[in-house]
């Protein structure tokens, strides 16, 4: 609680260093609020037509407190588990495997994927607050950009169709699309950003894939054989973990206000 507070009065820092690093790398800026406004488009976009596909409304004021509570509750749990990350031995040391995409997915199943990206959103903001940044926002963008590109495919075609068979269809589908926007990104925007704010060659960070695989010679192969599995591996991690436990979640979660909340008015009427 002290190292929050004490990120708190450090928050006017942060901010300065945030805008110091958007003018410093506008392109890298411009891209990412780009596929992030992509993301959330088509998020909101499937949302609206599978609903009407039901013949239902997308209502985002219903039970409003209930789905902010939600979304509160989630994303500190996904701020905690960010924060225990573990090293893996294919990779360098600047990619690390965390659980934080386990609530972000549960709350994308339960909420829809616009819900999702709220969450993965939020995680990073506390994230931020609590730990700041030691890759002038990069990783952190990263971290954003890429969990989405996981959720937002799985939420939307489990929306599509609320059944354990979707779940994994989105889950497969979502892991895909994760691979190959987290290769993309990382080889023509993120590390070359992030060798840019660092002042370092790019072949310094392909040196650190050389020394985990003599395979790793140039670009294409550090994404092949560290980019692509690791983000591969994580999707599976959280899928594996996330599937077994959503539905008794999201059961507990849809429980009708009656059975937890009395009924004022039927309350009133009987007096």
């Amino acid at each position: 609680m002290e190292k929050f507070i004490e990120r708190m009065k450090n928050l006017p820092e942060t901010l300065g260093k945030l805008g110091a690093a958007v003018s410093e790398n506008l392109s890298f800026v411009v891209i990412s609020v780009a596929i992030i406004i992509a993301f959330i488009a088509l998020a909101r976009y499937a949302e609206n037509v599978l609903a009407k596909r039901r013949g239902e409304s997308v209502d985002r004021n219903k039970n409003r407190t209930k789905r902010v509570v939600l979304i509160g509750v989630l994303s500190a749990i996904a701020m905690v588990l960010m924060l225990f990350e573990m090293p893996l031995f294919f990779a360098p040391g600047f990619y690390k495997l965390d659980l934080s995409e386990v609530p972000v997915l549960i709350g994308t199943f339960v909420m829809g994927p616009s819900a999702g990206i709220t969450i993965e959103f939020i995680k990073i903001l506390l994230n931020l607050l609590t730990t700041s940044t030691s890759t002038a926002f990069v990783g952190e963008t990263a971290n954003f950009i890429i969990g989405i590109s996981f959720i937002v495919p799985a939420g939307i075609i489990y929306y599509a169709k609320k059944s354990r068979k979707t779940a994994v269809i989105g889950m497969a589908c979502g892991m895909i699309l994760c691979i190959i926007v987290g290769s993309l990104l990382n080889g023509y925007v993120l590390l070359p950003t992030y060798a840019r704010v660092f002042g370092m060659d790019m072949s310094v960070l392909i040196g650190e894939g050389t020394k985990k695989n003599d395979a790793v010679l140039n670009l294409s192969t550090f994404l092949m054989f560290i980019v692509a599995p690791f983000n591969l591996l994580k999707c599976l991690v959280v899928s594996v973990i996330t599937f077994p436990i959503y539905k008794p979640i999201s059961n507990i979660v849809k429980a009708d206000y009656s059975q937890a909340v009395p009924d004022i008015k039927a309350n009133v009427a009987v007096k």
